[in-house]
Parts: C-alpha cells; sequence; structure tokens
C-alpha cells in the first residue's frame, strides 16, 4: 500500500509545486477561453461595422427610391449576411420577418453600437449603423449568429485543456525528477548519519549544497567536540583512578593487616581518607562548573557571573569582583563548556590561595578574548612561574590538589590556538591572563 508521509519535505514540495503548476496551467486555461471569446467578438464586430459602412456607401451611391432601395438591400444582404433590419423613413426592411419583431427595440436606440443579442439559444452579434439618406435618417441593423462560432470555439478550448493538461502532466513529472534530484543530498546525509550511528562512520563527507555546508560541518564539529570530551572524560577518570588507588591500597592495607591501628596509623589513614574525599569534591565541582549550557556559544556577561555566584558560594570568606570592558561583544563564538571550565579552574585555583579578594576583568577585541584573573594570595615565586601549567606539579602542598587543574586549563587553552600568561598580580599574588583568538575557531 503506498503511504504517503505529509510531513516528509518531499510531499511537501511536490503538493507546492503540483498545486502552484496546477493553479497556473488552470488560470491560464480560463483566460484563453475569455481571451478568445472576446477576441472573436472584436474580430467580429469590426467586420460587421465595416460591412455596415459599406452598405450605407452602396445606398448613397445608387441614388434609388426608398422602396426601390429596400427592395435592392432584401435582395443583396439576404445572400451576403445572416441577418438584416434596415429603417428607412419609417418603412422596415428584413432578411427575415423575425428578425424585424426581435430587433425592432434595437431600432429605436441611439449610437452606434456593436450589441448582443441573446433569443433561446441563440446568440447574436449585431452592430446598428445611423445614417442620412436623401435628407431621411435610417438605422441598419447588420449581425450574424456567434452560437456557431461559440460552438467552434469551445471545442478549440476544449483541445486546449487537454493539451494543458497534458503538458501538466509532464510538469508535474520534472518537478518529481526536480525534487528527488534536489533532496538526494538529504538522504545521503541520513544515510551517512545512519551510518556514524553504526559505528561505520566516523564524519560526514558528501557533496552537498551550500544551504547544508553549515550544517555539515556543525555536525562534524559536534562530532569532534563529543570525541575531545570523551577523551577528557577518560583522562580524567585515569587520573581519578591513579590518584585514588594508591591511598585506598593503603587503607585497605591497614585494615586487613592484624596489627592494631593506633592513634599515628589512625591518622594516616584519615588523611588518605580527605585526600580521596578532596579528589572526589574537585572532580564534582568541574562537572558543576559546566553548568546548563554546555555545547552552545558563551554569553560572556550570563556566564561569568554564574560562575562568580558559584564560587562565592563556595568560598564565602573570599570577595569575588567581576569588571568587563566597556562596550564589548557579549557573544563569542566559544563552548559554554569550555569557557565555564576554563575561567572555572582560575577561579577554584584563587579561591584556594586568595587571602581576601579575587579580581575577573574581561575584555574583548574585534580579533581575540582576555581573561584577567587576579588574586590577593601569596603568589608563586618568580622562577616557578615557569613551571605552571605542567601536569602533576605541585608548587606548594598546604592546599589539597593534585596539579592537574592548571595542566587541563593549558590543554584548553591551546585547543582554541590560544595562550595563558602567569605573573605576579599587583595584588601581590598570581595574575593569570588567558587570550584566546576569535577568528578562525575550531570548536
Amino acid at each position: 500500500m503506498f503511504h504517503v508521509n505529509k510531513r516528509s519535505l518531499r510531499f511537501r514540495l511536490l503538493a507546492w509545486l503540483g498545486g502552484v503548476a496546477l493553479l497556473v496551467v488552470g488560470l491560464t486555461w480560463l483566460l484563453h477561453g475569455v481571451f478568445l471569446q472576446n477576441l472573436a467578438k472584436d474580430f467580429l464586430g469590426e467586420r460587421l461595422k465595416r460591412e455596415a459602412e459599406h452598405a450605407v456607401s452602396q445606398l448613397e451611391n445608387d441614388q434609388l427610391t426608398i422602396p426601390s432601395s429596400l427592395t435592392s438591400a432584401s435582395q443583396s444582404y439576404q445572400v451576403f449576411h445572416h441577418l438584416y433590419v434596415l429603417r428607412l423613413n419609417g418603412e422596415i426592411s428584413a432578411s427575415r420577418p423575425e428578425w424585424q419583431r426581435q430587433l425592432a427595440t434595437l431600432l429605436e436606440e441611439t449610437g452606434d453600437a456593436l450589441v448582443e443579442v441573446k433569443r433561446g439559444e441563440r446568440h447574436l452579434l449585431v452592430y446598428r449603423q445611423h445614417f442620412e439618406w436623401q435628407g431621411t435618417n435610417g438605422v441598419l441593423l447588420i449581425g450574424e449568429d456567434f452560437s456557431q462560432v461559440e460552438k467552434g470555439l469551445a471545442t478549440l478550448h476544449w483541445w486546449v485543456g487537454g493539451i494543458a493538461a497534458g503538458l501538466l502532466s509532464v510538469l508535474v513529472a520534472l518537478n518529481m525528477l526536480a525534487v528527488n534530484r534536489g533532496l538526494k543530498p538529504l538522504w545521503q546525509l541520513r544515510q551517512q548519519l545512519e551510518e556514524l550511528q553504526a559505528g561505520e562512520r566516523h564524519r560526514l563527507s558528501l557533496t552537498a549544497p551550500a544551504e547544508l555546508d553549515g550544517l555539515v560541518a556543525q555536525l562534524n564539529r559536534f562530532m569532534d567536540d563529543i570525541d575531545l570530551r570523551l577523551q577528557r572524560s577518560r583522562e580524567s577518570v585515569a587520573n581519578l583512578s591513579h590518584a585514588l588507588k594508591t591511598p585506598l591500597a593503603a587503607i585497605t592495607q591497614v585494615l586487613r593487616g592484624g596489627r592494631p591501628i593506633d592513634e599515628n596509623r589512625r591518622h594516616k589513614v584519615l588523611m588518605r581518607l580527605e585526600d580521596i574525599n578532596a579528589q572526589l569534591d574537585a572532580e564534582l565541582r568541574r562537572a558543576r562548573i559546566a553548568g546548563p549550557h554546555a555545547g552552545r556559544m558563551t554569553h560572556l556577561t550570563r556566564d561569568s557571573q554564574r560562575l562568580m555566584g558559584m564560587f562565592q558560594s563556595l568560598y564565602p570568606q573570599q570577595v569575588f569582583e567581576l569588571t568587563q570592558a566597556v562596550n564589548q561583544r557579549d557573544q563569542v563564538p566559544i563552548d559554554t563548556h569550555d569557557y565555564a571550565e576554563m575561567l572555572g579552574i582560575v577561579l577554584d585555583n584563587a579561591g584556594k590561595w586568595a587571602t581576601n579578594a579575587i579580581r575577573c576583568h574581561i575584555s574583548t577585541s574585534e580579533f581575540s578574548l582576555t581573561l584577567t584573573i587576579d588574586d590577593d594570595g601569596p603568589g608563586v615565586a618568580e622562577s616557578d612561574i615557569a613551571r605552571l601549567g605542567e601536569r602533576g606539579t605541585r608548587l606548594d602542598e598546604r592546599r589539597p590538589g593534585y596539579g592537574l587543574g592548571l595542566a587541563i586549563l593549558a590543554q584548553l587553552v591551546a585547543r582554541y590556538a590560544g595562550h595563558c600568561q602567569f605573573e605576579r598580580s599587583p595584588l601581590g599574588g598570581l595574575r593569570v591572563i588567558t587570550t584566546l583568538p576569535l577568528t578562525g575557531i575550531n570548536t
């Protein structure tokens, strides 16, 4: 059973194109009938006018008496016309007596004109000509039966309708062919998406129309982003597993051993558990940083204020201050999750080490975005600044952590072809300047 999916793009295009074609062809056919009939009326009307003028000129040239002229007209125009009615000096002559009765009212009207007269099944075209002959006013009616012409026109009109119907069928077939060929890239895209879902393909690659270039590029970027997130998630799980493996093994060994747990060993177990809790808290915090808008373009004001508010609640003893340059763009082509993680890593690090204040300044230009975060903590020695961002490097053991945050920041910034700069802050602590280009970003 043939199934029609009314929601399909193919059905909608064919329905619209077919409907428009039917409307155009039907309207053209109707106008053809109207114009054809009007053209025939104009042609016959012009011919009747010329013949009436010719008949009047013959009467004037013959110089006959009225009875003779009527007789002459009756003999001549019965053969030449379908009908005529002539009134001259009160006397009336007609090609047939019935026309004299039916057209008598037209003799009383003024003005020369083409008149349509319908009597039953007959449709007459009659031209009325007023004239003056030997000082006498006369009226001549010359007419033709238009119903016979209409039958011929109707036959021609229906023939044209049949040809138009054939052309409409050809047009519908061509529309179907054009729509099928035009939608072929969409079917290829659908097939490649199915192959992608089945694991038979890793990226989309098809010669698509210009309108689909953006869609294909966005889908490929989306899959690249998913792969990067998966890779980062695996790295995060591996880091977490590696960080937890040693303390868990040590705690398990203590609990399985037969030695009594004295105060010193209890303190060591407690420290191990605190390390595990700190690592889990760091990973959960990273998940919280992502927020509900992951994968979208970044709105600097909204997303930055959300992060500042979250870290203010995590570090209530600190004061987080956000400033932005005047008249700068608010929406930038950076993934919200990545932006939140980059800014969140620095804010989290500043919140751990700051004494009282953390300041974040955001500025954009036509080509770049710059994030500047300052804190009033103890800072980093000049000799150690170059080591910041190295994976697993911790320059101070007084705060919980595993030296991964700034390394992850460096990876994220490198992905956007940006760079990080570490220097001493005017507040006394550390200043982190992150610069990201806004042109040619491959997110």
